[in-house]
């Protein structure tokens, strides 16, 4: 496909999530209490999509997620909560 076509075909999906990801944040900064690992994973993996580089998707991936190599013994939880606990801001 062309740039062009690209952006027919996926700009308006783009910029409803790119919207939802500012109400997001407006809600979050509204509200009372400190954040944990998520919001400082999503803040910190934010300025990777504005990168003119290749592969954001992968860099924003590999930043909200656990990098070590060696398997834990057990889960503490059911679900996945889609960061790493152990984030260390840069």
């Amino acid at each position: 496909m062309t740039r062009e076509q690209v952006l027919d075909l996926y700009f308006m999906d783009a910029r409803c999530k790119l919207i939802e990801l500012a109400a997001f944040l407006d809600r979050v900064d509204r509200s009372d209490g400190e954040g944990d690992f998520r919001l400082q994973s999503l803040r910190m993996a934010l300025p990777l999509l504005s990168s003119s580089e290749a592969g954001r998707a992968k860099a924003v991936l590999e930043a909200l997620s656990d990098p070590t190599l060696e398997p834990i013994p057990s889960a503490n939880g059911k679900g996945a909560c889609g960061a790493w606990p152990g984030i260390v801001s840069h």
